[in-house]
């Protein structure tokens, strides 16, 4: 996966790159797709949500330029793979996902595997999670009309959010900064994710 689908396609940073081979990606899908998860494309998970694709993962990833010492806010823990990813990478990870069951699973996961610098809550993540903002880093797993007004406001003085941005089946991965209170706004490509739901989104 590493060499075939994310070094070659031109991902770069070292330590997303060792991230994801720490991250045994396997252990998030079903079982009987297990022989699948570390091939280049999204997989279903359930309740009509899938994992993204590994190239999208690093390169939503790498956007973000972690260091190690930022707190992320992941909206749409999902399976929680890229939410693993990102507490490799981060001081703190706060996730939040709309679905109970999902982000049961997701916790049994994480916290399966000895990680202790997540912490994960159910609700709207387009409201994102102001008793811990404001964020260093935000990354959406989800496809919105726009950035949500409330992530934006809980992202820090040179913070950067990455998501998809479009309509409800065809996006643009999108680099947003904060530069002195105002957007400053990069594209990276088509993608295709689910929809991001409720107040601030789609159907809300």
């Amino acid at each position: 996966m590493i060499e075939e689908h994310l070094l070659r396609r031109g991902i770069a940073d070292e330590r997303v790159i060792a991230a994801m081979r720490r991250v045994p990606r396997h252990l998030f899908v079903e079982e009987a797709l297990q022989d699948r998860a570390y091939g280049d494309h999204p997989l279903p998970i359930g309740e009509g949500q899938t994992i993204s694709q590994p190239f999208i993962v690093a390169q939503m990833t790498s956007l973000l330029a972690l260091s190690g010492g930022e707190k992320v806010l992941e909206v749409g823990t999902g399976s929680g793979y890229q939410t693993a990813v990102l507490a490799a990478l981060a001081r703190r990870v706060c996730s939040v996902e709309r679905l109970p069951g999902l982000a049961a699973r997701a916790r049994a996961l994480i916290e399966g595997l000895g990680i202790t610098n997540v912490w994960i809550r159910v609700g709207n993540g387009a409201l994102g999670w102001p008793d811990e903002a404001p964020f260093d880093r935000i990354l959406i797993a989800a496809g919105a009309p726009e950035v949500p007004a409330p992530l934006f406001q809980q992202l820090a003085e040179g913070g950067r959010i990455v998501l998809p941005v479009g309509d409800r089946t065809n996006q643009t991965l999108t680099l947003v900064e904060n530069v002195a209170g105002t957007m400053k706004t990069t594209t990276w490509g088509n993608c295709t994710f689910v929809k991001l739901v409720g107040k601030y989104a789609w159907d809300g």
